[in-house]
């Protein structure tokens, strides 16, 4: 049993590398190869990896460039667009989270002062001063919700057109 290399191995790999094996070797070192287990294991081990690897590269698909191109300009785009978006989704969630806690907090003091809806709704356009936008011919506003529940729904209806717009793919 031989556990140290042989002393032609280097000059078998060398030939093996350049594609040269057999045909530009001499006969001596083609019967060494036959008769050593070292430089026959390496020939056989090369050959075999060298013909692998061309049948894996001739097995390959190979597509047109200008395909290849617009894939990677696909690719290069849609990540630039994941970047900008993910801050975009983090403020939104952001927004949504203090809209969110600005209603509890609203809410909570509400029911401590004795909630009650009807008398903060009549209560509203006087506290945001919604007389002055009314013209002096129409009557007087008296709390009802005839002009109040138009308002509010243009508001919520412009808020969701902007929400929307804001977070729209491009």
């Amino acid at each position: 049993m031989n556990l140290g290399s042989c002393s032609r191995e280097k000059e078998v790999s060398e030939l093996l590398k350049q594609g040269h094996w057999p045909h530009a070797c001499s006969a001596d070192l083609r019967a060494h190869v036959d008769g050593c287990v070292a430089c026959g294991d390496l020939m056989r081990l090369t050959t075999a990896f060298h013909a692998a690897r061309t049948q894996a590269a001739s097995a390959a698909p190979l597509h047109s460039p200008g395909l290849l191109w617009w894939r990677a300009q696909l690719r290069r785009r849609n990540t630039a667009i994941e970047r900008v978006a993910r801050p975009l989704l983090g403020a939104q969630i952001f927004a949504l989270a203090v809209t969110l806690m600005a209603g509890a907090a609203f809410l909570a003091w509400q029911l401590r002062r004795g909630f009650s809806l009807v008398a903060w709704l009549a209560e509203l356009p006087r506290a945001i001063h919604l007389e002055a936008l009314l013209s002096a011919t129409l009557p007087r506003f008296d709390g009802s919700l005839w002009l109040l529940v138009p308002v509010l729904a243009t508001l919520a209806l412009l808020g969701g057109v902007a929400v929307y717009l804001a977070s729209e793919k491009q």
